[in-house]
């Protein structure tokens, strides 16, 4: 009796780690796609296009954005139209740059409202991507993870300083 019980327990544990070995795998990612493909019928005449992963392997997941901008020195924010793309793990991302303004977009990925990766794009002032950057630290056995990323860090953005991954490290853009 003492072994069927200990065995059961001891297959019980074996599954539950394998079910759930991948989520332990490694960290979350979000990657950002400019421009958007135009030959897939989903992402046709997007801005671009969100892919989020969990170590590796494209994962459903919800993703959410603002754009975030100073348009004649008020601070604006609007919501980002994000729809699943064609592929599971895959986002499109439909927005187009507001005629003034400086502006950053911020576009988040999770579940269940906890935010695990974010990308920052910054945008030139001809309304194209300037830069994408997922801020990260380094985690246990030298994981590279996404952090969350500060409001500072946004502001500093739309002052004109540049976001580094490794920490709130700014430099003047000429």
């Amino acid at each position: 009796m003492r072994r069927t019980i200990l065995g059961s327990i001891a297959l019980a544990t074996a599954l539950t780690i394998t079910a759930f070995s991948p989520a332990l795998a490694g960290p979350p990612w979000i990657a950002i796609e400019y421009p958007a493909n135009p030959f897939d019928q989903a992402s046709r005449d997007a801005f671009l296009t969100v892919r989020t992963y969990h170590h590796g392997e494209m994962i459903a997941k919800t993703v959410t954005g603002t754009a975030e901008g100073v348009v004649n020195g008020k601070r604006q924010s609007m919501r980002l139209d994000i729809r699943p793309g064609s592929q599971t793990g895959m986002y499109v991302v439909r927005w187009q740059k507001p005629a003034a303004g400086r502006w950053v977009l911020v576009i988040n990925s999770g579940s269940q409202g906890i935010t695990d990766a974010t990308a920052v794009v910054e945008i030139s002032p001809t309304g194209t991507v300037a830069s994408v950057n997922v801020p990260t630290r380094t985690i246990a056995n030298g994981w590279i993870s996404p952090r969350p990323v500060a409001s500072a860090e946004i502001d500093a953005l739309l002052e004109g300083r540049a976001l580094v991954s490794a920490g709130m490290q700014y430099r003047a853009n000429r």
